[in-house]
């Protein structure tokens, strides 16, 4: 007998998708589950429901998975059961009604890149607000037949599943997503074998599976480096959302842009306009010049025209901590071979990426994005602004009033987040055409006919389903990690659906400020504590992993959590996911946020919220500061009344506290003789029929049409014309008027914006008179005052006003401006002339922000 330590060697497994076969009158089923037009078709889940309401719950509501454990028993009493088959055909007649109207020829075509993507909760590639607002949106896409395709990673943990230990710690678990139980289609070659994306990395190809998720009419492709033919390294690029180190973030985002790119090309797919949700995506934009100068021939120059021309930069993140900031050591290892190829100096590439050029700053791919995109926007109008205060450094010489810098607030596909029970009384109350016209205010003003009754039945209905939901869905998770069993009978007996219910459920962040409440503990607890007026906070939300502060909020309240006076009255869920959100924005009465202020870039939980009669409670920011209505929520200034932030906290806890007993639990108390305040449903009314539709989805998308895509597509098409003959002349003019730019000179200024120049043989109708000589310089000139004030405290010039002098006379290179003009805001303000170059073609001054001032 031969003795060895091992009789085998290490297996070596493959992956392999087997799928079961259904009946072919079933088949229609198959392609309903594949297509997530499920997710937001109330018929289309409650028909996978019929089918096995056992299965259907245990597969946890994936109809992927629902159909493979279907029997053979099981599959034949289905095709023998008329009743069932009718439901089937009549949800496969509405998918494909939905399904065969055309796109919108009329508008330009989409390509829109994101890092993550919250569809549903039973796939796993989305984190938080960013991917939720990029799911909704492409939900969106299809439901107004806009020709979008969008591009994201395949991720095989994910984001991590949270639970807590027994004293309150968050524990991150990252758990593998077998892909065959998805509902996702793994494209395939001309020989059936999976399709191959190659993409050059600066000393190797990474090679990448595509997988195809259906979103109704449209397709988001997936790109999946957890394959054979990759290294050990780069088979973990798509492992985790947001994880490992700088080295790892670079190559998802290489990936993302360079490979997203080059995934499009490989499939033929072309648009109009690029869209890259955050500055995640800004390498779309180097791959995209590589193209022009290499297939088209174009210049770099050229092709900047061209790729700008075309391109959409959204920034979601209001402080430039939060943006990605790379060392040009690491940027150019990876970037280094593909800016070769474009044909630039190394220098001229990394200052596309820093505000300040020739300088040693990291590589920022935000500043990146902004360099090669004509247009950029923030994501509510407050953001907007503090978007433009951020990226002035871009365009020095520019105030932030000036900048071309946008904004298009954000919104929340309602067929999504409204609860099966909310858009029945939509359906039944409001008009026709209301999923195509959602954003219409005359159609939701028809809520003040619903009656109280009605209204009150509804908002019971879902605190009850919330309150069930809990108890069902926590009560095993509770007893295994809790050590004292009691404490959790406790805590399910005093959830109470007749209680005034506040949520708290979002990111774990330090400036989301969820320790508000808790400054004053003996305070919260009489509220919490009034046996007439019980009042209930219901907290969720996960903190990231490396974010020891949000963390620590968590476990903080976890242990509030556990006191006696607040058992059972403050109650933490964890694993906050899209379901639990659900629950949450349509099962509480208020919902609560409370972010240091100009750090909330947007918020959408709180639009869910409005969509199914919940109201808000909220500081003045993101999209509470166009939202808020009296007497339809409630909201804590926008200003800030001490710079101490440890003050403000105090002094905005306090307000809560008083808006709590004094106005909202006896408002909510109110009760008339049939047991629910008729004032409070007023305010839900007010709330449903004046704000909730303007935070729509659909107000989203026209938005981006109306400000960015249309003019965009344009533009671009007008550049790419014969041969690209007006991008080339559009390049040769900058180029020519960069290398002048210095030449030009001032002869004469007579300028004094209060009193008027006399003239030569005028009267005096002037306040300026500029004369410059333009020498060399080929190119128009403007001339304009810029008007400020100083900022005593920060010793800074703010932005008043500025206005053009006219052009009245050229003789020779001579240029003469005068305006007519005066200055008559009273008080002591300041003055500066500058000299900039124009040009019809160009969309904005930022576009080739050139200028001079001058004495």
């Amino acid at each position: 007998m031969i003795i060895r330590s091992s009789y085998s060697n290490t297996p070596v497994w493959h992956e392999i998708h087997v799928r079961s076969v259904l009946p072919k009158e079933l088949e229609p089923l198959e392609e309903v589950a594949r297509n997530l037009w499920w997710v937001w078709n109330e018929k289309a889940k409650d028909l996978f429901e019929a089918i096995d309401a056992e299965k259907w719950e245990k597969s946890d509501k994936n109809p992927v998975v629902l159909l493979q454990s279907l029997t053979s028993e099981r599959t034949d009493e289905i095709v023998q059961n008329a009743e069932m088959m009718q439901r089937i055909k009549d949800v496969y007649a509405s998918f494909r009604n939905y399904m065969d109207i055309p796109m919108n020829a009329k508008r330009p075509s989409i390509a829109y890149f994101s890092m993550e993507y919250g569809l549903t909760y039973v796939l796993k590639i989305y984190s938080g607000g960013l991917g939720i607002l990029a799911g909704d949106y492409l939900k969106e896409a299809s439901d107004s037949c806009v020709d979008m395709t969008a591009v994201g990673f395949l991720y095989r943990f994910g984001y991590f599943t949270q639970s807590l230990s027994v004293e309150g710690q968050q524990i991150a678990n990252y758990e593998a997503q077998n892909f065959g139980n998805l509902p996702i289609t793994q494209l395939l070659d001309e020989e059936g074998k999976p399709l191959i994306l190659e993409v050059p990395f600066h000393d190797r190809v990474v090679y990448s599976n595509i997988w195809k998720v259906a979103i109704g009419r449209i397709n988001l492709f997936l790109m999946d480096t957890d394959i054979s033919l990759n290294s050990e390294f780069d088979r973990t690029i798509t492992h985790q959302l947001y994880g490992g180190d700088w080295e790892n973030r670079m190559k998802q985002e290489f990936l993302l842009g360079v490979g997203g790119i080059l995934l499009l090309k490989k499939l033929g797919i072309k648009k109009d306009v690029y869209h890259m949700n955050e500055g995640h995506a800004a390498l779309i934009n180097a791959q995209r010049l590589l193209d022009y100068v290499r297939e088209d021939k174009l210049s770099f120059n050229q092709a900047l025209e061209v790729v700008r021309a075309s391109s959409l930069y959204t920034v979601h993140t209001p402080v430039p901590a939060g943006h990605d900031y790379f060392e040009e050591s690491l940027i150019g290892k990876y970037m280094g071979p593909l800016v070769q190829q474009i044909g630039i100096f190394w220098q001229q590439f990394m200052d596309m990426g820093r505000e300040n050029p020739g300088t040693n700053e990291k590589f920022s791919m935000s500043v990146f994005a902004l360099n090669t995109a004509q247009e950029s926007n923030g994501v509510s109008e407050l953001h907007g602004k503090v978007s433009r205060d951020m990226f002035q450094p871009v365009w020095k010489g520019y105030f932030p009033e000036e900048l071309h810098v946008s904004f298009v607030t954000n919104g929340v596909h309602l067929p999504t987040w409204a609860t099966s029970s909310v858009k029945c009384l939509y359906e039944k109350h409001f008009d026709k055409t209301f999923y195509a016209d959602e954003s219409n205010p005359a159609i939701w003003n028809k809520i003040y006919d619903v009656s109280d009754d009605e209204l009150w039945a509804l908002r019971m209905h879902l605190k009850n389903k919330l309150v069930d939901y809990i108890r069902n869905e926590f009560k095993d998770g509770w007893l295994k990690n809790q050590a004292d069993p009691s404490r959790i009978v406790t805590v399910l007996e005093e959830l109470n659906p007749n209680a005034l219910l506040i949520g708290f459920s979002r990111r774990f962040a330090t400036y989301k400020r969820a320790h508000l409440l808790f400054t004053d503990l003996d305070r919260l607890a009489k509220i919490v504590n009034n046996p007439k007026h019980p009042v209930q906070f219901i907290f969720a939300g996960k903190a990231h992993p490396a974010d020891g502060g949000g963390q620590g909020l968590i476990k903080q309240i976890v242990e509030i959590s556990r006191r006696p006076e607040f058992l059972g009255k403050i109650i933490f869920l964890e694993n906050y996911d899209m379901r639990l959100a659900k629950r949450l924005v349509s099962g509480v009465d208020i919902w609560l946020n409370t972010p240091t202020r100009l750090q909330e870039a947007s918020g959408t939980s709180g639009e869910k919220a409005e969509m199914n009669g919940v109201l808000n409670l909220s500081v003045l920011d993101g999209w509470w500061y166009e939202g808020y209505k009296e007497k339809a929520g409630w909201a804590l200034t926008a200003k800030k009344t001490y710079e101490n932030p440890m003050f403000q906290d105090e002094l905005d806890a306090s307000f809560i506290y008083s808006l709590l007993e004094n106005e909202i639990v006896p408002l909510y108390y109110a009760t008339n003789s049939k047991g629910y305040s008729s004032e409070w449903i007023q305010y839900i009314k007010k709330s449903i029929g004046e704000i909730a539709p303007h935070f729509t989805t659909k107000r989203m998308m026209d938005d981006y049409f109306d400000r960015f895509y249309v003019k965009l597509a344009k533009r671009s098409k007008f550049l790419k014309e014969n041969n690209f003959a007006k991008a080339k002349e559009l390049a040769a003019w900058k180029e020519e008027t960069a290398s002048k730019w210095d030449s030009f000179e001032v002869v004469k200024i007579e300028f004094n914006p209060n009193q008027k120049v006399k003239l030569k043989n005028q009267g005096s109708t002037v306040y300026g008179r500029v004369v410059i000589d333009k020498k060399e310089l080929a190119c128009d000139l403007g001339v304009e005052c810029v008007v400020v004030d100083f900022n005593q405290t920060t010793n800074r010039p703010e932005f008043l006003e500025s206005y053009q002098f006219d052009l009245v006379k050229q003789e020779g290179s001579l240029l003469y401006f005068e305006t007519k003009k005066a200055l008559n805001d009273p008080g002591t303000h300041q003055y500066g002339l500058r000299v900039f170059p124009k040009n019809p073609d160009l969309p904005h001054r930022m576009d080739f922000a050139y200028l001079r001032w001058i004495e």
